[in-house]
């Protein structure tokens, strides 16, 4: 799975290179497409079910927009947040990892949204390395955002991920009494989930856009989203979209 986490790492730098006012979502989707197919990637997003089957290589949420977000037309401008979500699989084992980037300069409030959804994230990491049930972990998360004084949207979760892009367990970034009940897992070697907290700055609830998978917030505030693909194992959590480390290289297999 590293090898897929590393394309998907490598997909990722590309694409914030990009990242600027004046280019568009849809030049940003079609180099995503264009780099999985030079690394000999295959695409997971593009044609994944529903109403209309997803039409593109990776979600481009933009501001208000807090999932699922179809690249097209769209021009960023100076002052936008733009989320990037995309994942690829290698010899049959996949990857997933999302990041959110300001363009240009952005207003200090919404920087401050996009530190504490990357933080969480980094906190999620670092408990799944002392913490034996995901609860523990999410309850930990929940609390970190709301002391941040955001939000975290609990419409949509994290999942396992392996051979196919979403697996049991649901990984959701809260914790209920039904959960920590009914659904809550362990935190094994062998186990590998792809963590991804949604943040919003106002109220956590979305509504469904009329393109069928775009996801946004009600209020109309920014939403920011980061996501990695992280494996457990007998020394601790390895994060498998991570950058390469010394020896490694996009494509190579680890």
């Amino acid at each position: 799975m590293r090898r897929a986490g590393l394309v998907v790492w490598g997909a990722h730098e590309m694409a914030a290179s990009m990242v600027r006012p004046g280019v568009t979502t849809g030049e940003i989707d079609r180099a995503i497409e264009a780099f999985f197919a030079k690394h000999g990637a295959v695409p997971l997003f593009k044609g994944v079910p529903g109403k209309v089957p997803f039409p593109a290589v990776c979600c481009t949420s933009v501001n208000d927009e807090v999932v699922h977000g179809i690249p097209g037309p769209r021009v960023l401008v100076a002052g936008d947040v733009v989320s990037i979500d995309t994942g690829c699989s290698v010899d049959g084992w996949c990857g997933d990892s999302a990041f959110t980037h300001g363009v240009g300069a952005i207003a200090p409030e919404t920087q401050r949204l996009l530190d504490c959804t990357s933080g969480v994230l980094a906190l999620a990491i670092e408990l799944m390395a002392v913490r034996s049930r995901w609860s523990d972990v999410a309850s930990e998360m929940a609390k970190y955002v709301r002391d941040h004084g955001f939000s975290v949207v609990e419409n949509f979760v994290g999942h396992g991920i392996g051979r196919k892009m979403h697996e049991d367990p649901q990984v959701p970034n809260f914790c209920t009494p039904a959960f920590r009940k009914n659904h809550d897992f362990e935190l094994e070697p062998g186990l590998v989930i792809a963590v991804e907290p949604m943040v919003n700055m106002g109220t956590k609830k979305v509504r469904a856009l009329q393109d069928h998978w775009t996801q946004s917030t009600v209020d109309g505030l920014p939403s920011a989203h980061f996501e990695h693909t992280v494996a457990i194992t007998e020394t601790g959590p390895v994060v498998l979209t991570a950058a390469p480390a010394a020896g490694e290289t996009v494509g190579s297999a680890a």
